[in-house]
């Protein structure tokens, strides 16, 4: 499912994929662990995901531009299991109603340097995508993700989750480490450049040292360092640290690989 732009039609995967997680969770017992986020129980991935859609609803619905307009967004977690389903039914409903009633151009605070409801609309189609595969996961019945929706996942982790540094760092990269994803499926590639972002975190003066990556703005072919291949699901799901179906191929300089993977390790919180 695509729109007239090309990217996937964020709102219709938001909707389905907020109504499979559901689904999938009525099939768990409220004890089952989540093997994914093993903290948890079915009741608390309900409660995580509801709450989520709560809090991105509210940005949207009260025009919510600066991060201080956030401060007196918080909700109570209902007690029992009947009223967190009422409560994520809730929620879920009126992000998508405020996420369809608003232009995604609408400036909207959001953690990123994109300030607009469409960088929302991105960003919660994933957001359900992954926690529905939790609850799949959760209840043993798992099923397929959308090849196109996982590829803008993929996208939207290497250039945003990682690859989207704050102004306050420098990133210096090394050109010779650099790795090729390809998603066998569909055919998108990325390719990347490691190194590492150095700065001082404004908020609390943290000195930062981290090894980091960037993403060119598009493939223009050529050899890379290393190769990670998979289809654009499994490759999904390996960057957001959830298991395979089938087999991430790599191959390449063992160095490089090995720099990716301490990159990778610490998930996206």
């Amino acid at each position: 499912m695509t729109d007239t732009s090309g990217q996937p039609d964020y709102l219709r995967h938001l909707a389905q994929e907020s109504a499979r997680f559901r689904a999938a969770l009525t099939e768990a017992p409220s004890s089952a662990r989540v093997p994914s986020c093993p903290d948890w129980d079915a009741v608390d991935l309900l409660w995580h995901l509801g709450e989520v859609q709560w809090f991105w609803g509210e940005i949207v619905r009260e025009g919510v531009t600066e991060h201080s307009g956030t401060r007196a967004l918080e909700v109570v977690r209902p007690a029992g299991r009947a009223q967190v389903e009422a409560f994520y039914d809730e929620a879920s409903r009126g992000l998508v109603d405020a996420l369809t009633t608003t232009p995604p151009e609408t400036a909207a605070w959001t953690w990123s340097s994109e300030q607009s409801v469409g960088f929302i609309r991105r960003r919660q189609a994933h957001e359900a995508l992954i926690h529905r595969l939790d609850a799949e996961l959760t209840a043993g019945n798992r099923t397929s993700m959308d090849p196109t929706l996982s590829a803008d996942g993929v996208d939207e982790v290497l250039r945003i989750m990682y690859g989207g540094a704050p102004p306050w760092g420098v990133f210096t990269a090394s050109p010779a480490r650099t790795v090729r994803v390809t998603a066998t499926d569909t055919g998108g590639s990325w390719v990347l450049t490691l190194g590492r972002f150095v700065g001082i975190d404004p908020d609390d003066d943290t000195p930062i040292d981290d090894a980091d990556l960037r993403v060119a703005p598009r493939d223009l072919g050529g050899e890379t360092a290393a190769s990670v291949r998979g289809t654009a699901a499994d490759l999904d799901c390996w960057l957001w640290r959830r298991p395979p179906v089938g087999d991430i191929e790599r191959s390449g300089d063992v160095g490089v690989l090995a720099a990716l993977d301490e990159i990778l390790a610490p998930g996206i919180s």
